[in-house]
């Protein structure tokens, strides 16, 4: 298994983020990917590299992102600066947004204050960018291009280890600590390699929303996510079990939205039937944006799974016997953090 690691995750280092009202410490944090690489110090499970910087990575991320977006991250910390300089002492979040549909704002005119800018590209005020977000993200999306790479060239497993997260990014917007959508960049590349068929497999606590939205209409990725069920958890809006795709995507999503508290034995069924789905659809290769915030410990999310349990987890996703690419997403509680992942390389390469 090669392990692909983001050297640059520290640079994208919150203070605070607006969570339930009120401004508080950040959730996602670089000791996240610290406990992990700790972890797999003590239990080596695959071979740790940087990704090669003659990666078409550029290209990777216009074939997922829209350019707009694209060119807003690669120069947002300096506009933020430009509007104070005492800006350079804190995060930019925004703080008014466009609402879509029938509520008459203008998506034709792009703004060119810095603060309507960065509300019509978030949908929440709990992803942090600072001075570093662009330079880590980046480092991060060349990992899941570095991890799809290897799998479409003949590994059959590889992980993309970074932070910030990638799942809620959509073409055109960041939020839930994403920028960047890791997964839907190791989907797209494996496509853009020859691969007919791929299927995105998120067993994240929450839904994935961006990666959902970012293929919703195509049928040659299968989306499907098992997550808190979206009329009582974030990300809210997107995640239901009617959501079955667009146009000719449709039939090539589902979600399984499950109530908080769920337990691991409810939990695991529902798995076996996602793989039975994903099996059905007959890929070629499979990605798992990684969730670890399924953890009974997770400080922001409600399922009552135990460590233990993820060992049983990485066989599962073993068992379709797929070339397959990990994408880290969510997961919390710092300290199990490493422990928890690991245990689901350890499984998945048990099989």
């Amino acid at each position: 298994m090669k392990i692909f690691s983001n050297q640059l995750h520290h640079l994208h280092n919150g203070r605070q983020e607006m969570f339930r009202g009120r401004l508080v410490d950040c959730h996602e944090v670089p000791q996240r990917l610290e406990h992990v690489l700790s972890e797999l110090a003590r239990r080596p499970v695959g071979e740790l590299l940087s990704p090669s910087v003659n990666l078409p990575l550029d290209a990777a991320l216009r074939s997922v992102h829209s350019p707009e977006y694209l060119a807003f991250l690669a120069t947002a910390w300096d506009e933020w600066v430009s509007l104070s300089p005492d800006n350079v002492n804190r995060d930019a979040l925004p703080s008014v947004w466009p609402l879509p549909g029938n509520y008459a704002f203008r998506m034709d005119r792009p703004p060119l204050n810095f603060a309507a800018k960065l509300g019509q590209y978030a949908f929440d005020a709990g992803t942090p960018l600072m001075s570093g977000s662009w330079m880590a993200a980046r480092e991060g999306a060349a990992c899941a291009l570095a991890a799809a790479q290897a799998v479409s060239t003949g590994e059959s497993s590889a992980v993309a280890l970074t932070r910030p997260p990638g799942h809620h990014a959509g073409k055109a917007y960041m939020g839930g600590y994403c920028f960047l959508n890791n997964a839907a960049i190791a989907a797209q590349h494996l496509r853009t390699q020859g691969l007919q068929r791929i299927a995105v497999m998120d067993i994240d606590y929450h839904h994935g929303n961006g990666t959902q939205a970012i293929f919703d209409e195509r049928s040659d990725v299968y989306t499907l996510s098992i997550h808190g069920d979206p009329q009582t958890e974030y990300p809210f809006f997107l995640g239901h079990a009617d959501e079955r795709g667009t146009g000719i995507g449709e039939g090539f999503n589902m979600n399984f939205p499950l109530p908080k508290g769920t337990a691991f034995e409810t939990w695991y069924e529902i798995l076996q039937r996602a793989l039975q789905v994903i099996a059905d659809f007959s890929p070629q290769a499979l990605v798992v944006p990684l969730g670890l915030d399924t953890y009974e410990g997770d400080p922001i999310s409600g399922f009552k799974l135990k460590s233990a349990h993820y060992l049983q987890v990485g066989r599962a996703l073993a068992s379709l016997r797929l070339p397959t690419v990990f994408t880290l997403e969510g997961g919390y509680a710092v300290a199990d953090f490493g422990i928890n992942t690991v245990n689901v390389l350890e499984g998945f390469q048990s099989i």
